[in-house]
């Protein structure tokens, strides 16, 4: 057994809850957050030594998150998962009023994920670090190594996609409820 390194110890005490929310931003689910997040840092623990300042640590670690979160997503088709999350289990086995209301609550939580899975990488990054992590124009434009016209382009056309896919879940459910009366 090694003794962990005090400095990195201090890395990922910092950094932690950062990690974690970027990764759930980016399409992880949070079956899957933890072992990402240990990802994150086993490479960021690798290649600390040739960070070198130029940018803050937060986009260091981000653009650490970035790779492994788009590693996850790409390997997801080739993925069968099988529930065995005993929360994700009661959902389906029980119908007490806390239970539906943490299913309403979960079944709006994976609509916005869904839609945010149906927005190319590029847009959703900006649209998740502009909206959710409240960076920003700048910010996101010197994470993301792009100009801030580029973030600007990017979050509008987010949005609006954002936005129409909103409007088109809340008409199919208005017309399933239509139809089921």
């Amino acid at each position: 057994m090694s003794i962990p390194d005090p400095e990195f110890r201090a890395l990922y005490d910092a950094h932690f809850n950062f990690v974690w929310c970027s990764l759930r931003r980016l399409g992880v689910r949070e079956a899957d957050v933890l072992d990402l997040a240990q990802k994150v840092f086993l490479t960021a623990h690798f290649k600390l030594p040739e960070f070198e300042g130029r940018s803050l640590l937060t986009t260091w670690l981000f653009g650490i998150c970035q790779r492994v979160a788009s590693d996850y997503r790409r390997s997801a088709r080739f993925r069968r998962e099988v529930t065995t999350d005993a929360a994700e289990m009661d959902l389906y086995g029980g119908a007490s009023d806390e239970l539906a209301l943490s299913a309403e609550s979960r079944q709006r939580a994976q609509a916005a994920e869904a839609i945010l899975n149906k927005l190319p990488e590029p847009q959703r990054l900006v649209f998740v670090l502009f909206e959710l992590e409240e960076k920003s124009g700048q910010e996101i434009a010197d994470l993301l190594g792009i100009s801030v016209g580029t973030v600007r382009s990017r979050l509008r056309l987010a949005r609006e996609t954002f936005s129409r896919e909103v409007k088109r879940l809340a008409l199919a459910q208005d017309t399933s409820r239509k139809e089921a009366v």
